[in-house]
């Protein structure tokens, strides 16, 4: 750890610290996350087949004096791989990228072509809230632009994978915020965020206002991401029982525009009085690869290397469809398609809760699509070449 990280550890001291002390409406002062997951994958013409698995041990702590306010999450990571590689989906791994403070790193002492213990705060920062309608934040801290529930290209912080079974925690990012309410349906966001990439140091400022009109939720922001000129709008609602959401994002590259875009479809039916979501979304991205010939091109390019892109390919879609079988067992299965090399990824699952503090799931995640490598096409699909990967997880909040 460089110096950053032993500040951040006397930061934590300083929130535990305050947080013992009595605050208006605050019950607990520390609450925390276990959970650990089996992974059994196939093996593919790039891997071994091999057993793994995947232990968080997170502590959350929201202290509070007066209109001053801090929030800290501190966590710990096991991963362990029989042959030495880890899943290609990174199941469970909270997003992260581009922190300009340095508060994590690996623990010495262990066999890391087998074992990677890391330690890392996801939430580091100090508010004040002078009033309930102006709040000022600074640290490292979540943040969601983000209109559609999968693919969302107009969210500029660290959006979920699509992919990921386990959209329990959002990664942090190291900013500064104020929050404006000029009304009790509205918002004004001002965000400056430091990032450290491979692409460099850089420096992110924008704005965002969002508004509720009718039955709609409304919003727009623009600014400088990544020194590129930048806005974007997004807009969600209802059309008759289906809920619709919209957003789209346009930015400037070498004097060139371009666009991304992502719309969807959700409803929840009752089936034997039972609970049925479906939701469909598709996003069309003016930065994504319209053939397998252009994935190399995609993984040299700084947006890439930013963590950009949630997906690769030009046009891609997502179905998913879950429903209740019991209170407490429900299934799902969810297809994530790149219409463009037609390559598929699909993953049933299914949730039990065990009891108010435990949670269950488990699924399969299988590729399906082209797999043949060339010296021309070193990846002949997005998800032809996603190995078979089983997994189960438990889970303990407390």
């Amino acid at each position: 750890m460089r110096r950053g990280s032993y500040c951040g550890v006397l930061f934590t001291v300083w929130l535990i610290t305050i947080g013992a002390r009595p605050a208006n409406a605050q019950t607990s002062w520390l609450t925390g996350y276990l959970q650990t997951v089996p992974l059994f994958s196939s093996p593919t013409e790039l891997s071994n087949g091999d057993i793994s698995n995947f232990s968080r041990l997170r502590l959350s702590s929201e202290p509070s004096v007066g209109s001053l306010s801090a929030e800290v999450a501190y966590e710990h990571t096991v991963s362990v791989w029989q042959r030495g590689s880890s899943s290609t989906l990174a199941l469970g791994v909270v997003p992260s990228g581009g922190e300009w403070f340095d508060l994590e790193g690996t623990i010495t002492g262990v066999n890391r072509a087998h074992v990677r213990w890391r330690h890392r705060f996801d939430r580091l920062n100090v508010g004040w809230t002078p009033t309930d309608a102006f709040d000022v934040r600074v640290g490292r801290q979540t943040m969601s632009w983000g209109t559609t529930l999968f693919l969302t290209p107009a969210d500029p912080f660290l959006p979920f994978s699509p992919s990921d079974p386990f959209r329990v925690f959002r990664g942090g990012v190291d900013a500064a915020r104020v929050r404006i309410s000029p009304g009790p349906l509205s918002q004004i966001d001002v965000v400056v965020r430091t990032a450290r990439t491979e692409v460099g140091d850089e420096v992110t400022a924008l704005s965002r206002g969002l508004m509720t009109w009718k039955h709609w939720e409304l919003s727009a922001w623009g600014g400088t991401l990544h020194g590129d000129g930048t806005g974007a709008v997004g807009a969600s609602g209802a059309i008759g029982s289906w809920a619709l959401r919209v957003e789209a994002v346009v930015r400037e590259f070498d004097s060139t525009v371009v666009g991304r875009g992502a719309i969807g479809l959700d409803r929840i039916f009752q089936l034997s009085d039972r609970d049925l979501f479906v939701v469909f979304e598709y996003q069309r991205d003016g930065l994504g690869a319209v053939s397998p010939d252009d994935y190399r091109d995609i993984f040299r390019s700084q947006e890439f290397r930013r963590g950009e892109f949630q997906v690769l390919g030009r046009d891609e879609t997502v179905f998913q469809a879950s429903y209740q079988i019991h209170p407490l067992l429900s299934v799902a299965g969810l297809v994530l398609w790149n219409l463009n090399d037609g390559s598929a990824l699909l993953a049933p699952s299914f949730a039990y809760s065990a009891g108010d503090e435990t949670a269950i799931a488990g699924g399969v995640y299988f590729g399906i699509g082209d797999s043949t490598i060339t010296v021309g096409r070193p990846l002949p699909s997005e998800y032809g070449l996603s190995r078979a990967t089983g997994y189960v997880s438990i889970s303990w909040f407390f």
